[in-house]
């Protein structure tokens, strides 16, 4: 945990040791598992029936809860508020609380209701190893476009391959280039694979050949540059992870010795002016 500075707000050094203590995170987790609870027990009308008033009052004691965690974590960040909002999981979970607050009657009554289950999304923002996974998957979307424009260039090229070899004798999944990728993106979950060789068996002596490649290329081959790549950007999100744990870790023992710098200072010239006095 920091050391407060000398200029920083008390109600900021007070939020922050509240917000950085290990107690808090975990109330942070539990207070959303037992919100998640309540609106699953919603879904059951035998559970609800003749209780309405109850989970009204239970879901805005849970909204008062959420929004008091987003008020201690803004202040936390005092003197400088807008610091909070340079975190993108921040920003997530004010606005999933900030919608959360518009009225469940009225236009607004949809987008309210969306917000409120998002709420149960915020876990994904107080685990760090969760974070760490969607962190993960949104940086693998750009280094996945080379491996998605090689699957869809295979998709094509058997496409219009399976329709000159099986379009005669199976039309309904090989008659047109379009039923033809589609065939083959199904193929791709490895279901229904063996009917269609099957339905084609005899118009070709390739037939396979033509599945049997198709499933090598681009089931084993191209889904696991997929794993991989996905493998590669976990690596570097969890390196880079660790190097801002590290430099935080660094920058709160200089925060630390500054402040007891300043305070040995103050001393001092407390001290001094005493001795002049005197």
């Amino acid at each position: 945990m920091s050391a407060p500075s000398a200029s920083e707000p008390r109600a900021a050094a007070a939020a922050r040791a509240c917000v950085e203590a290990r107690w808090f995170g975990r109330g942070v987790i539990a207070l959303i598992l037992a919100n998640a609870v309540l609106m699953g027990l919603e879904t059951w009308p035998e559970i609800t029936r003749g209780s309405e008033a109850l989970f009204r009052g239970l879901h805005v004691a849970f909204q008062a809860a959420f929004v008091l965690e987003i008020g201690l974590r803004v202040v936390a960040h005092l003197p400088r508020p807008g610091s909070f909002f340079r975190d993108g999981w921040n920003v997530f979970d004010f606005t999933v609380v900030a919608l959360s607050l518009l009225p469940a009657a009225g236009p607004l009554a949809t987008l309210a209701r969306v917000a409120r289950v998002l709420r149960i999304a915020r876990l994904v923002s107080a685990l760090p190893d969760l974070r760490l996974i969607i962190d993960t998957m949104l940086r693998s979307i750009p280094s996945m476009g080379h491996v998605l424009l090689m699957q869809g260039l295979l998709i094509y090229v058997y496409g219009v391959l399976g329709w000159h070899l099986f379009g005669e004798a199976d039309p309904e999944r090989w008659g047109t280039l379009v039923s033809a990728c589609g065939s083959l993106f199904q193929i791709l979950t490895l279901e229904g694979w063996v009917e269609m060789a099957e339905a084609v068996r005899g118009s070709t002596a390739g037939v396979w050949i033509f599945f049997g490649s198709y499933i090598v290329i681009a089931v084993f081959v191209l889904i696991n540059l997929f794993i991989a790549v996905v493998l590669n950007n976990l690596e570097k999100t969890r390196r880079e992870s660790e190097d801002e744990a590290r430099s935080a870790a660094v920058g709160s023992d200089l925060g630390a010795r500054l402040a007891a710098a300043e305070q040995a200072l103050a001393d001092l010239r407390t001290a001094l002016e005493r001795r002049g006095a005197g």
